[in-house]
């Protein structure tokens, strides 16, 4: 990669106070024109002035001093390559107040991002575009010159000029709406004033949308926009955020500082969901539920969203982040206290077991890579911005704001925020001073425990052994920075100041110890502990660390997994890292299948759906080894017992877990090749095509992979038919996830065709063909060999973004062949992608592990597989 001119700031002799933008769309052509009016601030003497701009055309600039003559600017200077404009004057602006015109024009594009066009169709069946934003993180400058770096901050006044018959939003309500003189099917809506704020959270859109409203109980008004005629899908989303209103104003102790907010669903969108201040936006999926045909995951998935964009209200919007750097901060804390909020809303979704499995081990294992980075890293340019927004960032950052929560308390750690946002709002703040706040709050050294977590990558694991002397027992516990690859043995081995909690079998729930580890090993006494009581290290799982226990330790604690006394969370804990020791090559694979046959009788979810992952990961490995049939057969003795328990059909009283739990075991056994699943499976599909009667939405996902995985080319035109009529978003990306499932090989080259057409939203093309790597051996050759092929058009379609390298993730990662990491290299040394640097590189690493992993394991895996069948003799 040719070496980049090193990334500077803006200069600081010229800020704006207020944006005055008045932007005109056009919906046929794909252009805009914009008026700038910007209130400025020159702090010293200059003859030019140094903006962000990209993709913009200026057609005229002037500055008028406060008082004084208009000066024209004499020349437009564009640097392309670091996306800024330098406007030069004849003459020196002075010091001192003044107004900075400028006309201009730019193009809608269709890169998801700046301002840009999304797809969809009108009532009629007509294909009709609508005009929206997405300027996080740096993308503002692709609608209007600006300074467009979160620190920072002016008000804007917004106007648009939009046909009569569209609706038009922004972050603020609308305060006169009139004619448009010169075109009688044009109006202009003008918007209130915005608090102070950064660029990158302003948004506009225009289109056509219906929408459901409601008050929050502290006054504010709160709309979900939906597509026309699917105003009832926004009814869930709309209880969540009236609900969720009151309880962050209530846990911050800050009220939300605007009149309204809108939700809004959109089209053709990149992200999950972006929060823009007073506008959020977000995919279908992620706001649109349907009462009879969303899933439970999605109802979910929907009330975490809503939560995560919410929070940002206050964290994020009202305090910014001074650089991208504590980019982490920002999301780290949403994505914790989104399942906060959730648990607030809907207790029965035990979400915080949940986020063990979806967060917490996800950070872990990307974590353990030699090519993982610090929470903390400190960026430039724009290209190295859009890979910061990677699960170190969200997961990561939200798994060490849990630990710090839990270190903290509750109490103290809500009466530091609070001090923070009150501290900073409307201001910029870095991840320093929440530290102050929390340490001052709490009297805990915040700030050193912390650095150890978000300066350094990595975490550690805790090796435990243990001693029993008269009623005591005596813990000796030391850390090392975990591996991947295994143990790190080196001389400057990393340490951190790690906060331990200690449990017994006495009561499982509570801790009963806790101390801080501040060096590498130390000795602790739990007293008043009998002999035949097992002792259990980091409680809730909460610790940000891997443990491994002294032999005889960890068989005093598997009879908690099986007799259920280990709370599910400490099951999943337990059984997640002996999965990873394995893969480390620190314990056999065997022990940990040996483990997994202890969860005949679990009960939990979020365990079986943790427990499942981990057999999903070892399935894929074992794809590259003559015994595949083996671990589906393992798969199918594990998952039967659970299957027949809960059977097809919902019972009364059943809830929320109970539907994902019915849907991820009959998916593991259809999947699996279990022939009742696969029978029962066919003929509720048969009926589901011909409508007596419809599958419920529950079942959908795994009845689909189910015939799919063991269906022909029959099955797989039906499915097709089936995303054609699909109504909802939901629908189609529930099928596009599982298309991949088929096995015949001209049938995968028929999905992956599939994947770039028409039918499938640009966004979701990325699980499509995600989905055919990830569903066998011959699927991962097809899938990486089609991204080669179609590099260029991926490329272009995604240029920057995050799902550049989600695609890359999710077509090579599952390689297991010591060629492939040569040929993944290769390919992107000589197709380079920026934003996506780090990711080939975890997945180089990720195809070593693999080959590492099975070179030292298969023979005894595929020994204890046979043998597990073999007659006793």
């Amino acid at each position: 990669m040719p070496e980049r001119r090193p990334f500077v700031r803006l200069p600081t002799d010229v800020y704006p106070v207020n944006y005055g933008l008045c932007l005109k769309p056009d919906l046929i052509d794909f252009t805009f024109e914009g008026k700038l009016e910007a209130l400025v601030e020159v702090t010293q003497a200059t003859n030019q002035i140094v903006m962000n701009c990209a993709d913009i055309d200026i057609i005229t600039a002037s500055f008028v001093p406060q008082g004084g003559e208009e000066i024209n600017a004499t020349g437009f200077n564009y640097q392309n390559e670091d996306e800024k404009v330098t406007l030069s004057f004849p003459s020196a602006l002075q010091k001192g107040s003044g107004t900075l015109k400028i006309d201009f024009v730019g193009e809608l594009n269709d890169k998801m991002k700046g301002f840009y066009r999304s797809k969809y169709s009108s009532a009629a069946g007509e294909v009709r575009y609508a005009a929206v934003t997405q300027f996080e993180a740096t993308d503002a400058r692709r609608a209007f010159p600006c300074w467009d770096e979160p620190a920072i901050k002016a008000t804007f006044d917004i106007a648009l000029i939009v046909p009569k018959d569209r609706v038009a939003l922004s972050n603020m309500n609308v305060i006169d709406r009139k004619p448009y003189p010169e075109d009688e099917d044009l109006v202009e809506m003008k918007f209130a004033t915005t608090p102070i704020m950064s660029t990158y959270l302003v948004a506009f859109v225009i289109g056509e949308y219906d929408f459901v409203e409601s008050q929050s109980s502290d006054g504010i008004t709160v709309r979900v926009y939906t597509p026309v005629g699917k105003a009832e899908q926004g009814r869930f989303a709309l209880e969540v955020a009236t609900k969720t209103l009151p309880f962050y104003k209530d846990y911050f102790n800050v009220p939300y500082p605007l009149p309204k907010i809108d939700l809004i669903a959109i089209a053709d969108f990149a992200a999950g969901a972006m929060e823009n201040w007073g506008l959020v936006t977000y995919r279908e999926t992620a706001l649109l539920i349907d009462a009879k045909d969303s899933c439970s995951s999605s109802r979910q998935w929907v009330a975490l969203v809503v939560g995560h964009e919410l929070a940002h209200q206050w964290f994020g919007n009202l305090v910014t982040m001074e650089w991208w750097t504590h980019l982490w901060l920002n999301e780290g804390f949403a994505s914790w206290i989104e399942y906060l909020c959730v648990d607030h809303c809907f207790p029965e979704y035990d979400i915080w077991t949940q986020f063990v499995s979806a967060d917490y081990t996800r950070a872990l294992d990307l974590d353990a890579l030699d090519s993982s980075h610090p929470i903390e890293v400190n960026v430039g340019h724009p290209s190295e911005v859009d890979e910061i927004f990677d699960a170190i960032s969200y997961s990561k950052g939200a798994s060490v704001i849990r630990m710090l929560h839990n270190y903290t308390g509750d109490e103290d750690f809500r009466k530091g925020m609070n001090a923070y946002l009150l501290k900073f709002q409307h201001k910029n703040a870095s991840t320093e001073d929440l530290w102050d706040c929390l340490e001052q709050a709490s009297g805990k050294p915040i700030a050193a425990v912390m650095s150890s977590w978000t300066k350094q990558m990595g975490f550690p694991i805790i090796e435990v052994e243990e001693e029993q002397q008269g009623d005591d027992r005596i813990l000796k516990i030391s850390q090392k920075k975990f591996c991947a690859s295994g143990p790190h043995n080196g001389e400057d081995c990393p340490s951190w100041m790690v906060p331990v909690s200690i449990c017994t079998s006495e009561d499982p729930k509570c801790t009963k110890l806790k101390v801080l580890l501040d060096r590498p090993e130390t000795t602790i006494t739990v007293s008043g502990v009998a002999p035949d009581q097992w002792v259990k290290i980091n409680p809730g799982t909460v610790g940000f660390y891997r443990i491994q226990y002294s032999t005889s330790m960890l068989e005093s604690l598997l009879p908690g997994v099986r007799d259920l006394s280990l709370q599910p969370v400490d099951r999943l804990g337990l059984q997640n890292d002996l999965f990873s020791l394995s893969r480390a090559g620190m314990i056999s694979t065997v022990e940990v299948l040996k483990l997994m046959e202890a969860f005949v009788n679990e009960p939990n979810y979020t365990v079986w759906s943790d427990l499942s992952c981990n057999l999903g990961v070892l399935s894929s490995l074992l794809s590259h080894t003559d015994f595949h049939e083996e671990i589906q057969e393992f798969i199918r003795d594990l998952f039967t017992p659970i299957g027949l328990e809960l059977g097809w059909d919902c019972k009364p009283g059943e809830g929320h877990l109970d539907a994902l739990l019915r849907s991820l075991v009959l998916g593991k056994l259809g999947k699996a090749g279990h022939k009742p699943t696969l029978e029962e499976a066919r003929r509720r599909f048969r009926d589901h095509v011909e409508g007596k009667p419809v599958l419920p939405a529950d079942l959908r996902s795994p009845v689909y992979l189910t015939v799919l995985k063991h269906g022909d080319s029959a099955t797989l035109d039906t499915m097709l038919k089936l995303h054609k009529l699909a109504d909802m978003q939901e629908e189609k990306n529930r099928i596009e996830r599982v298309l991949g499932a088929i096995s015949a090989p001209d049938l995968i080259q028929k999905v992956l065709s599939f994947a770039l057409s028409e039918d499938v939203r640009p966004q979701d093309t990325v699980s499509v063909i995600g989905g055919v790597a990830g569903s066998s051996k011959q699927g991962r050759k097809a899938a990486w060999k089609f991204v080669k092929d179609n590099w260029e058009e991926l490329y272009n379609r995604y240029q920057g973004g995050f799902l550049i390298s989600r695609l890359i993730k999710l077509t090579v990662d599952g390689f297991a062949v010591d060629k492939m990491a040569a040929e993944v290299k290769s390919f992107f040394e000589s197709h380079p992608a920026p934003s996506a640097e780090r990711t080939v590189q975890q997945c180089c690493e990720n195809i070593n592990l693999n080959v590492a992993w099975l070179k030292r394991d298969a023979d005894d895996i595929s020994q204890y597989l046979l043998q597990r069948k073999a007659p006793p003799v």
